[in-house]
């Protein structure tokens, strides 16, 4: 599973074949630091992204699923410094 760093948040985003079709899905998940080094807060659980597209490699589910984990956390960014 790739792991990318993002400020103080942890964005571990994956591809997984789909059931019975043959095609990948995009997966999400963001975590950020806790005062324990053993520890991590679970910011937003897996999750499938774009989940309106059906990707036909790994590869390609993988970039969107960057990509999507990047805008999650822009958002979150900004909502809580402009309180919006």
């Amino acid at each position: 599973m790739p792991i990318k760093y993002v400020g103080c948040y942890e964005i571990d985003y994956t591809a997984e074949r789909l059931r019975g079709c043959g095609t990948w899905g995009a997966y999400v998940a963001i975590f950020t630091q806790s005062p324990n080094p053993m520890h991590r807060y679970n910011v937003t659980s897996k999750q499938r992204v774009r989940a309106d597209h059906l990707f036909a490699t790994e590869a390609e589910a993988q970039e969107q699923a960057a990509d999507a984990a990047q805008s999650l956390v822009e958002s979150r960014q900004r909502k809580f410094v402009t309180g919006a």
